[in-house]
């Protein structure tokens, strides 16, 4: 299988605030607001730079939605900044009603998203947030895998028309995808072909598919693993032309194995070609205190679980 290497641990968070800073620079309609959290969205050079174009709503996140909204009206391309729990959640209906309802460009930026906010704790550990905003008519979901790709779809998302949800992470992860790679929204991304079983995973889950691959072929099992970065729309021909060839599938997430990705492929396959399929995902709880370590290992979301779920949905084909 395809070797790939972890350049150096970074946080998704910091790889929005790169691209941000970025579109700064290359864009003068892009503006960005922020609900009280500057530093944990890694904010700053962007306000450094462009201090005209920034707005700190404070800790009044329905208020950021309806400004944000109101923005585009004008042409700016707004960035909202908080928790991924406040960025959905607690605004859902703004979101809903300002929003998406009439497809104003507003992009949503969510940070601290999943069980690895860590030690936090439940309150904050939103694990409903992508079965949330796919549901919303003309939203774009999208959670990239490590800092490059999230600095790549943060800059992508500015050239997208419509409102586009971006869901990244607190912790340092592996940084293994190339720094000058072009970001295509709703295609995947094939990282190791395979032939017996097929593994696909969004966000921090991907590193972790990568590892239990290798696992698996260290079993002589041969693993193909897909990257999809976007949920929606999801790139159902990637999904189906590798289970065309595999027979059965894994999905990989930090979320609630309802409504999120894994339900979305279900879905797919239901419609066009019943698999088997296994979920690794949150089974339909909340989360607790504690490292991100231990929390993606006591509710089974790393590369254990995908290579013990593999073993699994193998003896179904």
């Amino acid at each position: 299988m395809k070797k790939y290497t972890d350049s150096g641990k970074n946080d998704t968070r910091s790889g929005f605030g790169a691209g941000l800073a970025e579109l700064g620079r290359s864009n003068p309609n892009v503006v960005a607001l922020c609900a009280d959290l500057i530093g944990s969205l890694k904010m700053e050079k962007f306000i450094e730079e462009n201090p005209e174009r920034f707005f700190q709503i404070g800790i009044a996140e329905a208020n950021m939605m309806g400004i944000a909204s109101g923005l585009t009206i004008g042409g700016k391309i707004p960035f909202t900044g908080t928790f991924a729990n406040f960025s959905t959640g607690r605004v859902y209906d703004q979101i809903r009603q300002s929003i998406a309802y009439s497809g104003k460009n507003v992009k949503i930026c969510a940070s601290h998203a999943g069980l690895t906010l860590g030690e936090d704790g439940a309150t904050h550990q939103i694990l409903e947030d992508i079965g949330l905003m796919k549901m919303l008519p003309g939203m774009t979901v999208i959670n990239p895998c490590d800092y490059n790709q999230t600095k790549a779809a943060t800059i992508a998302i500015a050239d997208h028309e419509g409102p586009v949800y971006l869901r990244f992470g607190r912790p340092k992860v592996a940084n293994f995808t190339a720094a000058d790679q072009k970001f295509e929204i709703g295609k995947a991304i094939l990282l190791n072909e395979g032939t017996d079983v097929t593994i696909v995973a969004t966000g921090h889950l991907v590193w972790e598919a990568l590892i239990a691959a290798e696992t698996l072929e260290g079993q002589g099992i041969s693993a193909e693993v897909i990257n999809i970065h976007t949920i929606k729309p999801l790139d159902e021909e990637a999904v189906l032309k590798s289970v065309k060839k595999t027979g059965c599938i894994v999905t990989a997430e930090e979320h609630n194995y309802l409504g999120g990705l894994g339900e979305s492929i279900a879905r797919t396959l239901a419609v066009q070609l019943p698999t088997p399929q296994e979920f690794v995902a949150t089974q339909d709880t909340f989360g607790e205190s504690g490292t991100p370590e231990q929390l993606m290992d006591k509710y089974g979301l790393n590369n254990k679980a995908i290579t013990k779920a593999v073993l699994k949905v193998l003896t179904r084909k």
